[in-house]
């Protein structure tokens, strides 16, 4: 590396750009990020700006796919965009865009206009000092906040730290508030266990503070309805999701969102027209294909309850294969989307295709490190299903069901792996009454439900069926937490 380029370099990793904000590609699905962001601009969705703010981010997509030509001419339309947009205040704007552009013509090796676009940014930031050479202009938060949000689950904190420097600074805007409430949002479990009644979480409080600012936000509208939903508040949900439709009827993300509302609610054929209507408009949205799969999966359950005992349903199958069918294309577009995975695998294996299941639960095992914990328990609850009624390897299901019970105590699905382990050692008691696994099973249920005495006595009974090291080190630490 030459002086020049060497210096060059060094000033490079000053800028803010998506080539220094640490963004990891490893095990990401670059062709479908490219896909919702194409999606993005081809829809003209979101706030004002949003359109030039995705061509930039596809640009680096692009760059990642070594299509760096592309790359370039994307920012340039991003420049373009957002000149259009945002007229003499486009400025500041545009820091982001440079640094990109700055990086890219380095990568090609025209290092005159990669100091070109260093130049520019610093004119920008002469021009608008910030006071502090920490602290960034609140579009550079913004630009970045939106950046993590879409990139990947787990930069979602990173996303909400920056739209929460952008507030600091500009606390009436409505772009780093709704994008505030979008990643809190995405971040929350549905309902949270320790809220007192009447209290909101953080993405309630700062959906509503969006809401305050853009009441015609459709996206806001209805993913507040939902929040209220798992909230029981059903009246106020209602409300909104009708403003929603009125408002925006044919945005994709209101259709989806309001798709999942109404299947929630019992409405299930008016939530397949919906989402049937917001997949004319968003073909590539896996989202949309998991919800669309769910609400088949309901009319595959309800003709299965009304007809237990006939094993030919043609009605039932029709609705198996059209939830597979809508849960394959999810999978196909979204190759880390754990729980489309899981509740294929599991409709493999009750068509009897157990090879096909395992195969898919293997791959949904893979990405489980980069999966929020709420979505490992429903994984981990299908593949116990799975080993349970399908496969009939009992020790399988348990593992399974045991790391279900580790995860987001007192959710259904942790409920669940709590009563199929309850029952596998009720079971096996029946028959043998002196089986310490099953004692230690039911020890560990009433661990987990909180009840340290009874696990404690279900542990002394298994040490009078067999004295093992594990049994006898949970029962001391349980004794040594009674005491204390």
């Amino acid at each position: 590396m030459s002086h020049c380029s060497s210096t060059l370099h060094s000033r490079l990793l000053q800028l803010q750009s998506r080539f220094t904000w640490d963004l990891t590609e490893e095990d990401l699905d670059l062709e479908n990020l490219s896909t919702r962001l194409q999606d993005h601009i081809d829809l003209q969705l979101g706030q004002r700006g949003a359109v030039a703010l995705s061509y930039s981010f596809l640009a680096y997509v692009r760059y990642l796919q070594d299509r760096k030509e592309e790359a370039v001419a994307l920012l340039n339309q991003s420049e373009e965009k957002t000149r259009e947009c945002f007229t003499e205040d486009s400025e500041r704007r545009l820091i982001v865009t440079y640094g990109d552009l700055a990086w890219l013509k380095y990568q090609t090796g025209d290092y005159t206009q990669s100091q070109i676009y260093c130049k520019r940014v610093d004119d920008i930031l002469a021009k608008y000092p910030t006071g502090s050479s920490t602290v960034l202009h609140p579009e550079v938060y913004g630009e970045k906040g939106w950046t993590y949000l879409k990139f990947r689950k787990s930069y979602y904190p990173k996303a909400i730290d920056c739209f929460r420097k952008a507030l600091e600074l500009q606390p009436e805007d409505s772009e780093w508030n709704a994008g505030c409430a979008i990643a809190l949002y995405r971040t929350e479990p549905r309902v949270q266990e320790t809220l007192k009644e009447d209290e909101e979480s953080p993405a309630f409080k700062q959906l509503r503070r969006a809401l305050q600012i853009n009441p015609d936000d459709g996206v806001l509208l209805s993913m507040l309805a939902l929040k209220l939903v798992a909230y029981n508040k059903h009246q106020e949900a209602e409300g909104l999701v009708e403003k929603a439709l009125k408002i925006e009827p044919d945005h994709p993300h209101v259709m989806r969102y309001v798709g999942k509302y109404l299947r929630i609610q019992g409405e299930n054929e008016q939530s397949i027209d919906l989402l049937k209507r917001a997949l004319e408009r968003s073909k590539k949205s896996a989202f949309i294909h998991h919800q669309l799969a769910m609400c088949y999966k309901k009319k595959k359950t309800d003709e299965q309850t009304k007809k237990p005992f006939d094993k030919q349903n043609k009605e039932a199958k029709l609705w198996r294969y059209m939830c597979m069918k809508h849960l394959d294309e999810a999978v196909k577009i979204k190759s880390g989307f754990v729980l489309a995975i899981a509740d294929l695998a599991l409709l493999y294996g009750e068509e009897k295709n157990l090879s096909k299941a395992e195969e898919l639960f293997k791959l949904g095992s893979q990405k489980l490190l980069e999966t929020e914990k709420d979505i490992c328990q429903v994984f981990h609850l299908r593949y116990a299903e799975f080993h349970h009624y399908h496969t009939k390897q009992e020790a399988e299901a348990i593992a399974h069901y045991t790391e279900g019970l580790k995860l987001t105590p007192k959710k259904w699905e942790w409920k669940q792996c709590a009563k199929k382990l309850k029952q596998i050692a009720e079971r096996r008691l029946s028959l043998d009454e002196n089986d310490d696994e099953a004692y230690g099973l039911l020890a560990l249920v009433a661990k987990a439900e909180g009840n340290r005495k009874t696990a404690a006595e279900f542990y002394e009974k298994a040490l009078n069926c067999v004295e093992k090291d594990e049994y006898l080190s949970a029962l001391m630490e349980l004794r040594m937490e009674l005491l204390g």
